[in-house]
């Protein structure tokens, strides 16, 4: 437990991080529905208000939920397609209903999902890590380029330039001060290129007028949940994917701070994040998951304190509760969220390199474990449409490079390494000679 100013101010900037993220999902589902824009904006609140509850839960625990590590909680991605297909169908009730039966499905095979945590061993977690690090690292670029790549003025030269000045104010932070400021060094760069920005006409404040000082999130705002059975399979779908992400950023998160997760803390986690979901639902919010932006804040400020995300979920629930103060992080320019966002999203892919340094590769298929599912992660950011030929629920799998890498690494490493655990090797006297494999570096 730190004093309440770095607890605050580490936690603002776990905020500041992963903002844009958070707020993106129930952007995209309220265009994709043609929503109006007062419950656009009410959607935003409800998601803000609804992440922090979740991220207290997740970080303090309650009851026999939350695996009690630095980890941010906020809408998973994997949910977006599925809930605007769902709404355009049936309607924005519908989407709830499933997303309700989703959470207390995920709640109730959290203990059974926990047992597979014996298939990530190194090579595995070390594979996911890198692979969150380098799926999340398309996102920062595109925010240095200005946000939206269909824009005249994406990866202008003021976007680009911005975006560096930024990344060399956090590395500068970071090298130059000490102890606390250097720990802020992403707060700070993100404050000092705003700064920059204001003058050029980069930031804007128009959204902040427009926001009500205060909005309270109340349960069906827009109606009875509904349940149709198809969209309750794709969001049971959607949520198992989610587990298995949850999954590696856990294991990611415990990498960073010393502290490897258990089966019993997986399963806390898991369920926590299928309570969260259900509270979602109630309060007209989306599917709730580990943010993989905030694994890298961690190892890179190298603050391991529970406590500072618990403040970040603090810091959430005033932002629902208060649009105002949501509307002035809103007008944060997407360049410096980018210059900020290279730095932390390489730190995650250094620390899963730096878990793959423990791995033995003699006497073991790890390297072959290694390259397919780095490159099975590596599809979509090459080409996202190359499985558009496929089926609905194959898409919600493959289109994640973080999915479909880590089931790649947990299939491979089975399937190479803990079958045919016994190898032969000749001696010098001819006798064949069986030499086990090392099970403890996989």
């Amino acid at each position: 437990m730190l004093p309440f100013g770095k607890l605050f101010t580490y936690g603002l900037q776990h905020v500041l991080a992963m903002y844009a993220g958070a707020v993106a999902v129930p952007l995209i589902v309220a265009h994709g529905l043609n929503l109006p824009r007062e419950q656009l904006i009410y959607l935003i609140n409800a998601d803000l208000f609804t992440c922090g509850i979740a991220t207290l839960i997740q970080t303090l625990g309650f009851w026999k939920m939350g695996i009690r590590i630095p980890i941010i909680q906020g809408v998973t991605f994997a949910a977006v397609t599925p809930m605007v297909i769902i709404g355009q169908k049936h309607g924005i009730t519908a989407i709830y209903g499933s997303i309700i039966v989703a959470g207390i499905v995920t709640f109730l095979l959290s203990p059974y999902f926990s047992q597979l945590l014996r298939f990530f061993p190194p090579v595995v977690t070390g594979t996911i890590i890198t692979i969150i690090g380098v799926t999340l690292m398309p996102v920062a670029v595109r925010w240095a380029g200005g946000g939206d790549p269909g824009a005249a003025d994406f990866a202008s030269a003021s976007h680009i330039l911005l975006a560096l000045i930024t990344l060399s104010l956090v590395v500068f932070f970071y090298r130059y001060f000490t102890g606390f400021l250097s720990n802020i060094a992403v707060l700070l760069g993100l404050i000092a290129g705003t700064l920059i920005a204001i003058p050029f006409g980069l930031v804007n404040f128009s959204q902040l007028s427009a926001a009500g000082w205060v909005g309270v999130t109340t349960p069906f705002a827009f109606g009875l949940p509904t349940f149709d059975l198809a969209a309750i399979a794709a969001m049971i779908l959607v949520m198992l994917v989610t587990m298995s992400e949850t999954t590696g950023d856990c294991i990611a998160v415990g990498e960073i701070i010393g502290k490897p997760v258990t089966q019993e803390a997986l399963t806390r986690g898991l369920r926590a994040d299928g309570f969260s979901t259900v509270l979602g639902g109630i309060l007209n919010s989306f599917p709730y998951t580990a943010f993989a932006q905030n694994v890298g804040l961690v190892g890179l400020t190298r603050v391991k304190s529970r406590f500072v995300v618990a403040a970040a979920g603090v810091i959430l629930v005033a932002l629902g509760l208060f649009p105002k103060m949501a509307a002035i992080i809103a007008a944060i320019p997407a360049p410096v969220l980018g210059g900020s966002g290279i730095a932390m999203f390489g730190m995650v892919a250094a620390s899963g390199i730096k878990t793959l340094g423990k791995v033995e590769f003699e006497g073991t298929h790890n390297i072959m474990v290694i390259a397919i599912s780095l490159g099975a992660g590596m599809i979509t950011l090459a080409v996202p449409g190359f499985y558009q030929q496929f089926p609905g629920w194959a898409q919600i799998i493959l289109n994640s490079g973080i999915t479909a890498g880590s089931v790649a690494a947990i299939i491979l490493n089975a399937l190479l390494n803990e079958t045919g655990r016994a190898t032969h090797v000749v001696s010098s006297d001819a006798t064949v000679t069986p030499v086990p494999v090392k099970n403890s570096t996989n």
